[in-house]
């Protein structure tokens, strides 16, 4: 029975004339399909209630309407603005300017008498800081071309080799245009504009394109080096994914970072079909530092680490939405875990005590226990017809297994203080590709989401060794780019 199947009047007096039990067989199809509706209003205010601070949604999804926050952090007691010993952004003075212009004095502003002759005392100095009109150097390179005067034979000089084309832009204006493509997410079109306004020299899309290509060509050594040196490193490596719109296609961009290299690939699959295609996860022995994802769990053979920003967010969306104490509870056990933690590495500790870790571990299993309590496991039904798989549960009862289940992964960062607390570091380094999509929309090719990936675990990691991006992309397009120092060959014989 459904809803557009409701009895009418006269069937429900119908019913009734042919006795109790054709009553009681109506009245628990009624029964069922209320049951039924009950759980679909349910999962349905559930999601409703999901905002970007009680779940894993965007902030953009969040609408005009922002939710009412409740910060996870803790007041710090610090005044707001620049802190004591913060190095500042000042405009200062320089002693040796490019050029100075002089203002003089005429007439006495008192009596008006000319002061052209008058002996100069002082000056009082200002400076302002512009730049120069900016306009194309155009360098000509003539090889010489000499006969033989022996044999008769025609020589003619050799170009160097970046020289390739009779006519050709330079490196650097090059990676200015992959810089506003690529780092800026500029569409091609704007990109053109955006040189055309500075250096009055339009150019075509397909010169956009391929500066793009060429700095792929360059980077290629070194992201194929940043990505051996993920699978070995003894650092914590963060893994994530995000999904992108390639050709018309959900496509995965799949990140594997440390805080000193980025890896993304963009991959048709989002589990272990692409993880194996990738290749790091399989080969990977150290930790690596996740959502939870059930892919990332068939390959044992890595120490596996569970986010808890992403614990935290859902313990306050149980609290909010069920009104039940343990959750806000183990919320606040979890942050007083990693506050302890900080303070035991401030202090110059390497692990905390036995017996914190003995307290904190009897804690987080009292509050477990009592969210099994609030939240018993489903009554099956004997009418319903038997399905394959797990029983469906409440929210509350599958982060609960999840958090006993995978107790030493999501308790990782108090048994050792190498692993963070959070997959904040693959967040961050996917958060460009939201970016891109947020401004482009798509990519219309797979090739195209290819290139972006490439470039982009280029630049962020030279951007994370403290290189401008300008000039690391110009490392890269004059044949030169650049190797971060744990992948310089001294780095890696140590390692």
């Amino acid at each position: 029975m459904t809803s557009s199947q409701l009895p009418t009047p006269e069937e429900i007096r119908s019913l009734y004339q042919q006795g109790e039990e054709a009553v009681v067989a109506a009245f628990e199809q009624l029964a069922t399909l209320v049951r039924a509706l009950e759980q679909r209003v349910q999962a349905l205010e559930d999601q409703l209630a999901k905002n970007s601070h009680n779940s894993s949604q965007p902030p953009s999804s969040d609408g005009l309407k922002k939710p009412k926050r409740r910060g996870l952090r803790r007041p710090s007691g610090k005044q707001v603005g620049g802190q004591p010993g913060h190095p500042g952004q000042t405009l200062k003075a320089v002693a040796q300017p490019d050029r100075v212009q002089v203002h003089q004095v005429k007439r006495c502003q008192a009596c008006q008498t000319s002061l052209t002759m008058a002996e100069v005392t002082g000056y009082e100095r200002r400076q302002v800081f512009e730049l120069p009109v900016v306009q194309l150097e155009v360098t000509e390179h003539q090889a010489e071309i000499k006969p033989c005067p022996q044999c008769g034979a025609v020589n003619t000089a050799e170009f160097p080799v970046e020289v390739s084309q009779p006519v050709q832009y330079g490196p650097r204006f090059k990676a200015q245009v992959v810089y506003f493509n690529q780092y800026h997410h500029l569409p091609i079109e704007r990109t053109s504009e955006v040189m055309a306004d500075l250096y009055q020299q339009p150019l075509s899309g397909g010169t956009v394109v391929a500066a793009s290509e060429q700095v792929v060509q360059q980077v290629t050594p070194v992201n194929t080096a940043i990505k051996a040196h993920l699978i070995e490193t003894s650092e914590p490596l963060h893994l994530d994914e995000t999904g992108l719109r390639v050709a018309e296609q959900l496509h995965w961009v799949h990140v594997a970072s440390t805080a000193d290299l980025t890896y993304l690939e963009l991959n048709a699959r989002r589990g272990a079909q692409a993880h194996a295609d990738i290749g790091i996860l399989p080969q990977r022995q150290g930790y690596v530092v996740h959502d939870d994802y059930p892919a990332y769990y068939q390959y044992q053979t890595a120490q596996h680490v569970s986010c808890n920003a992403h614990h935290l967010r859902e313990l306050i969306f149980l609290h909010e939405r069920y009104q039940q104490p343990w959750a806000e509870q183990l919320l606040t056990l979890l942050l007083e875990i990693k506050q302890a933690v900080e303070t035991a590495q401030q202090a110059g500790q390497t692990a905390l005590t036995p017996s914190q870790v003995v307290d904190f571990e009897r804690r987080y299993q009292a509050l477990l226990d009592q969210g099994y309590q609030a939240n018993p496991p489903p009554v099956p039904d004997p009418d319903r017809p038997k399905r394959r798989g797990k029983p469906k549960q409440s929210p509350a009862r599958n982060l609960l297994d999840r958090l006993h289940q995978r107790r030493s992964a999501v308790l990782a960062f108090m048994y050792d203080f190498k692993v963070p607390f959070d997959n904040n570091q693959a967040e961050r380094d996917l958060r460009m590709v939201k970016l891109k999509q947020k401004v482009s929309g798509c990519f219309r090719t797979p090739h195209g989401a290819q290139t972006f990936c490439a470039i982009r675990s280029y630049i962020s990691t030279t951007r994370k060794q403290g290189l401008s991006i300008l000039d690391a992309l110009h490392l890269a397009l004059a044949g030169t780019p650049f190797f971060p120092p744990a992948l310089q060959p001294s780095a890696l014989s140590d390692a």
